[in-house]
């Protein structure tokens, strides 16, 4: 259907094939600082290295967002490894237009966790759902093209490098450059 997102309410864990996309719960406040309050971590993203108490906050309100039907709806599951249930992760994906079925997906990986696919795997499963179950058209990532490994999940992921916006956002302190890749539903089905 043109202009619609079918909704979809995240009751149930996401399952690829070593990892759980689920929600956060209070419980997982020390796994999420474990990642949040690194500054290599924090190094690329629009925050600082996190306390507990910003951790805290953050864990409450993402596990509050579990529906996407509108437009600014999101989700931001924990990536949890299935093999020890180690939280390694999380993805954020959000409903950027529904009138232009396009969503924005994002991420946030434990060092001691990157380079062995669970990135791809997990951003995988979220684009199998924006554009199967949501029936989607369009899926971007705005990243600092700084973050090599980013912008190499991007071209794993099949995603297209559409822009680069010079010094576009003050970004702690200065000025820093935005790049924003994107795929299509009858790309990504391609690739399936």
């Amino acid at each position: 259907m043109m202009g619609a997102v079918t909704p979809f309410v995240f009751d149930a864990p996401i399952e690829t094939a070593r990892l759980r996309l689920r929600p956060p719960t209070l419980g997982d406040v020390d796994a999420v600082l474990g990642y949040h309050g690194r500054e290599d971590v924090a190094r690329y993203q629009s925050f600082h290295p996190r306390d507990r108490e910003r951790v805290t906050a953050w864990v409450t309100g993402n596990a509050a967002a579990t529906r996407l039907e509108h437009d600014g709806d999101h989700l931001q599951p924990l990536l949890e490894r299935k093999a020890d249930g180690a939280v390694i992760g999380d993805l954020y994906f959000t409903v950027r237009s529904v009138r232009d079925q396009t969503a924005e997906l994002g991420w946030t990986l434990h060092p001691d966790a990157q380079g062995v696919g669970y990135a791809t795997e997990g951003a995988g499963a979220l684009l199998d759902l924006a554009f199967g179950r949501l029936g989607l058209h369009r899926v971007i990532a705005e990243l600092d093209p700084r973050n090599r490994a980013s912008v190499a999940l991007c071209r794993r992921l099949g995603m297209r490098d559409e822009a680069l916006f010079r010094e576009d956002v003050r970004f702690k302190g200065g000025w820093a450059d935005t790049q924003v890749f994107a795929i299509l539903d009858h790309e990504w089905a391609a690739r399936r």
